[in-house]
Parts: C-alpha cells; structure tokens; sequence
C-alpha cells in the first residue's frame, strides 16, 4: 500500500516559523513530507564552490537539527524537477502540493509545469504568497494596470498594508515521521565554499538613513542574502516599525522590482525602456576584465569589485558606483555586468540585480537618467574620504603596481552623452 500524504515544498522561504506555506500545508490534518529539491538545471551553472549553495546546505541541515526534536526531517532530492515530481507521484498517495510563490520568470514556467503535471494525476496543488507583502496583482494603477515608477507604487504600498497576525505555532503532529538524511555537498558535485554571509544585525538599522551610504561604516543589516533565501520573514521585518521608513523604503523597492520582474519577463534580459536598444555599446573584452579584476585605476571601483570577488558582497552605494562605471565611463553593456554580479553575489535576486543594472545603465523602469554620470573621485571624497574602505581593499594603492585611470572622466563622460543621444535618434 502507497502512504498517505502531503507535500510542502520548500524553495526561497528556508524556515519553519512565519512560513505561510507551510503552516497551511500543517494545518491540514494530513501527514505533511517536507522537500527540498536541488534542481540540476540551476546547479549546472553554479561554480563548483558556490557560496550560495553552501549557504542553502547549511540552512537545511539547521533546519532538520530543528526538525529532528520533533522525530522529522526535510527529504532533499538532486535531479530535474519534473522528473523528482513523476518519481513522488509514483511512490507516494499524494493527496495534496503546498509550495510558496514565487515571482521569476524560470520559476514561474517551472511551477506552472508542475502543476499542469501534477493536474493530470489529479493531484491539487495550492500556492500561497510569502516571500512579499505585496505581490504582482496586488498593487495595480487605477487603470488596473502594474506601476512602473516606485514613488506612487510605494505611496500605495504604505497606504495599504496593514500589520499581519503574529505566526502561528507549527502544527509539528503533522510531520511525517522519517529521518531522511541531507546528502553531502560533495554527492551533488560541489565543495564547501570559504565564503561566510555575515551575521544580520537590525541594531545598526536605527541609524540607517545616516548611515548607509558609508562602506566603511558598519550601517547595513547584512540582511539581503537571508531575504534571498527566506531564512527570515518579510512579514516580521516590516511589523519593526523602528526600523525606520528610510530602511522600509528598500524593502519596499524589492517587492517593487519583484512586480517588475513577474509582470515585464522580458525585462530579465531586455532594456525596459526599448529605446535604449539602439545604444552601440563599445564591450570591450579587456576593459571589462579590468573591471571584473578591479584594476581600473579608480579606488573606489576597484575597491568594491575585490570586496566582490573576496566575499560574495559589495556594499550598496559602492555598488551603484561600479555600475555606472561599466555602462556610462566604459560603455559596457549592462547585461554583461549583470551576468557578473549574478555569478558572485551570495544575495543574487533576479528581480533586484536586473532592476538596479537597469536602473544604472538608464535603461530601466525609473532609473536614473542617462545624463547622470557618477564621478568616482567625487563619489570617494563624498563617502570614503578617508580611504578606510578603499584601503581594507587595495593595499598595492600606493604601490608602483597600481594602475593608472584606464579612462579619464571627462572624456568617457562626453563620450557616453555621445553615445546615448546617438542611439537615442534612432
């Protein structure tokens, strides 16, 4: 006889407490299989030491130490997503799917797939919105349209939230009992990264509209990976109203750029703004590498790309910066950077990496315009004026082997005015 039982499905919601989902799937009256799936087509892009995925492993083997006080455990499987969810439907009597949304464009196909699957086995599958506040319908223009411009989307944002219940205590008499055993990095084809995600720390949020724009100031939260993955909950981050409205503005942005993504797919690889497509970037190969490797002959670029390729993260105004070097000083296109930043960033999200490339290149949905040009000696006397950033990044600095400005400034800013308004005729 096949067992009786539901599924929760975890994918960027690592957590068991405030986890909607979940405590619908709990509250059932069913006995509920928890899963995670390392699916194969994400992994086979991934560098072999990922930082992410030891950061995902790590939080799922916390996660079953949690579970196992209670005799359960998460069944983590590694192969191709539809083929996992054939392999279920034949072992077990599954009586109904949880899992919650999410918003990107692969996951959307993906979970419209296995649904449609799942479907044909008249199996039910049920979606619930977690990772937002607000999702891609919730927030709509008067015409019934989505908001492509933040300030009015963020104005209804605060007019229309309202405070959640607090979380509900897990129904933990609906796990089902069975100690599935988390396989090792190394049986999925990977090793243990070096890179560690910083401890969060909301204390520093206090004084965050002063301090934020500082990297050598401890002024973030370090919050952004853990957002990622859905180890903490969007739901009890908003309620903290002495976080301060500076720093629920950011969190705002992020569901803005997630409505962004879901309702304007092709923005992922596309200027929102079609009329930049005429812009003739230069992507010159060896300039980008310089820019990858941090040997522009700019302090602060340089600084931010080898805090990027040491740790996984870059602070967010250094980030800004760097941005509108690559699209505006070297006339790169944004995509390629990106790629990379796609590639290294251990807080990754689609949404937010693609709408803050945009944003820089001035291709995006409210972005900056494309006449405004960052100067990177300004932008370091503004906030590294004491080179303490600068310095914890580049000690050959003062060194014969530092380079010189591989672009002087005013000639690449004439040359990216140039260049936008030539392609901007078109």
């Amino acid at each position: 006889m096949k067992e009786n039982i539901s599924i929760f499905w975890f994918r960027r919601d690592l957590r068991l407490h405030d986890n909607i989902g979940l405590t619908e799937a709990l509250e059932a009256n069913k006995k509920v299989m928890l899963i995670f799936i390392f699916d194969v087509e994400i992994l086979e892009d991934l560098p072999r030491n990922d930082g992410r995925l030891t950061f995902i492993h790590s939080t799922l083997s916390s996660m079953n130490e949690e579970l196992q006080a209670h005799g359960a455990s998460i069944n983590c499987l590694h192969g191709k997503t539809d083929e996992i969810w054939a392999e279920l439907a034949n072992q077990y009597r599954i009586e109904n799917i949880y899992f919650n949304k999410d918003y990107e464009p692969y996951a959307v196909i993906r979970d419209n797939a296995v649904a449609e699957f799942l479907s044909s086995k008249n199996i039910p599958t049920y979606s619930f919105k977690d990772q937002v506040i607000f999702e891609e319908h919730d927030i709509l223009k008067n015409d019934g349209t989505p908001y492509t411009v933040f300030t009015p989307y963020k104005n209804k944002w605060l007019t229309l939230y309202k405070e959640s219940d607090s979380p509900k205590e897990l129904c933990v008499l609906n796990l089902m009992q069975k100690d599935f055993k988390l396989q090792k990095l190394e049986s999925l084809g990977f090793t243990e990264s070096n890179l560690k995600v910083p401890e969060f720390d909301l204390a520093v949020v206090t004084d965050y509209n002063e301090t934020r724009d500082f990297p050598s100031v401890k002024g973030t939260s370090n919050l952004s990976t853990y957002l990622r993955f859905g180890t903490v909950s969007i739901r009890q981050l908003v309620s903290k109203q002495e976080l301060g409205s500076t720093f629920l503005s950011e969190l705002i942005w992020r569901e803005f750029f997630m409505q962004i993504i879901f309702n304007f797919p092709d923005s992922a690889h596309s200027n929102f703004k079609r009329k930049y497509d005429f812009v003739q970037w230069r992507n010159n190969e060896e300039e980008f590498k310089r820019w990858c490797s941090g040997t522009t002959g700019y302090p602060i670029v340089d600084a931010g790309m080898r805090e990027l390729n040491t740790t996984g993260l870059m602070h967010n105004r250094v980030r800004m910066i760097t941005a509108g070097f690559l699209c505006k000083h070297l006339l790169i296109d944004w995509r390629w950077g990106e790629a990379y930043f796609a590639e290294k960033l251990m807080d990754y999200d689609l949404s937010a990496n693609v709408g803050n490339w945009q944003w820089a290149a001035g291709t995006g949905c409210d972005s900056a315009p494309y006449f405004r040009i960052f100067n990177p000696a300004e932008q370091q006397k503004k906030f590294d004026k004491e080179y303490i950033y600068i310095n914890k990044w580049l000690p050959d600095l003062n060194t014969f082997e530092y380079p010189t400005p591989m672009v002087e400034h005013k000639y690449a800013r004439e040359r990216a005015l140039t260049t936008y308004k030539e392609g901007l005729k078109q």
